[in-house]
């Protein structure tokens, strides 16, 4: 059984030694130079792809490039400073080896990352107070009774799963990625972004990465947690007082 877990980066960066990891340039068909690729890494625009989409979609469109041309069995998203790792330590030698994948999956076909908790915020308040809420209730709109009722199960929790991280059998990732794309790009056709900031345009990969709870609550799919690390120092100080401002003052969605 094949297993690849791409690592999606728009920059170089320090890739692990291992053939576990496949790095993958997401936004590589806008590259300056999109044929200068460094060794070993492959870019998200070639067969069917979405590269195109990246400054919309961030690091989904490697996770659609995935869907549509892995020819693996079981397949993996994580980030270039984003990695599962079972002992919780900083470091390439540390992240999640293929052995470890291998008794992983004998539990469960889906892995995901340990859940973001918020405390004091729900998912939903913590989405609009960080972004443009009408994106979120449009999507809603998309979608079938059952998910809408998954949507708001979901959105009234204070914890999720984030980062678009995921390791799937190919089955898995079929089932979820045909379910999920179709909305994005429904949503993307119908949203007028135009007055929104370089980084609310990343819209459709914030949205996206609320959706695969929906999913897996409507579905009743059940799945395993993995600890994973941040391979860069995090300014949690800075995080959290950006946290409490936009809750105060509505972020996004201010009156």
């Amino acid at each position: 059984m094949e297993k690849k877990i791409y690592v999606a980066s728009h920059k170089l960066y320090q890739m692990p030694n291992d053939s576990l990891y496949q790095p993958i340039w997401v936004g590589h068909a806008s590259h300056s130079d999109p044929y200068d690729l460094p060794a070993g890494w492959i870019g998200d625009d070639t067969g069917d792809n979405i590269s195109l989409k990246n400054p919309n979609f961030n690091e989904l469109t490697a996770l659609y490039w995935a869907w549509k041309n892995s020819q693996a069995d079981v397949i993996g998203l994580v980030h270039y400073r984003r990695f599962f790792s079972l002992n919780h330590k900083k470091g390439l030698f540390n992240i999640l080896t293929a052995d470890q994948l291998d008794q992983l999956l004998k539990k469960s076909s889906i892995i995901l990352p340990k859940k973001r908790s918020y405390y004091i915020e729900s998912n939903y308040s913590h989405y609009i107070h960080a972004h443009h809420r009408q994106p979120l209730d449009d999507i809603k709109k998309m979608m079938s009774e059952p998910y809408q009722k998954s949507f708001d199960k979901v959105m009234d929790r204070s914890s999720q799963h984030l980062f678009n991280m995921m390791i799937m059998t190919r089955s898995e990732l079929d089932a979820y990625a045909s379910w999920m794309f179709p909305l994005l790009f429904e949503l993307e056709k119908n949203l007028d972004i135009s007055g929104y900031d370089s980084y609310e345009r990343r819209v459709f990969g914030f949205v996206g990465e609320r959706l695969l709870d929906i999913y897996l609550d409507a579905q009743e799919k059940e799945y395993i947690e993995v600890p994973f690390v941040f391979e860069e120092k995090q300014n949690w100080l800075k995080k959290g007082g950006a946290f409490l401002l936009r809750k105060i003052t509505g972020g996004k969605n201010g009156k």
